[in-house]
């Protein structure tokens, strides 16, 4: 039996290739984030939900697990973590009084930011070396791939809501 889930014998050596870099570009983000939560003081999972909370702004409980894909008991027990850290408040929704939404606390907040500066000056750099039509060729295939892990986070949750 195989220890790999790919069919190697099916693919191109260059679909190989890609399969790998981008199997390695995925470990090592997810471990570069793991280091940053680390040094925040957080997990990993908090730390991926504050970054959308700073992306979004202020959204209720429900709408960050439909972003993220979590449960909504996972998304207030990350909430939770979070204001306790001192990242997140929670206050009334302005259009609904019986609803909270989360808030980022832009100051603390701020101290992420020094961390990504270095690895976005790099990634800048990388960008510089395509056309625009190749970035817009890479663009679509972030963007599907994107996509495609969403749709497989979405089967696995229904897989684990049918699963006692």
């Amino acid at each position: 039996m195989s220890r790999d889930v790919f069919p190697s014998a099916e693919l191109s050596a260059l679909q190989q290739n890609v399969l790998h870099e981008l199997r390695q570009n995925s470990a090592r983000a997810v471990m570069f984030h793991q280091f940053i939560s680390e040094h925040l003081g957080l997990n990993a999972t908090d730390h991926k939900c504050l970054d959308y909370l700073n992306r979004t702004g202020p959204v209720t409980a429900g709408q960050l697990a439909q972003l993220t894909g979590l449960t909504t008991g996972a998304v207030t027990s990350v909430i939770d973590r979070l204001e306790q850290a001192g990242y997140v408040v929670r206050d009334k929704d302005p259009n609904d009084r019986r609803r909270v939404v989360v808030k980022p606390v832009p100051e603390s907040s701020a101290q992420i930011s020094p961390l990504f500066q270095s690895v976005m000056q790099s990634t800048l750099r990388i960008l510089s070396q395509y056309t625009d039509q190749e970035l817009q060729l890479i663009l679509g295939f972030i963007k599907q791939c994107n996509e495609m892990t969403l749709a497989e986070m979405n089967k696995l949750k229904k897989e684990n809501e049918r699963t006692p």
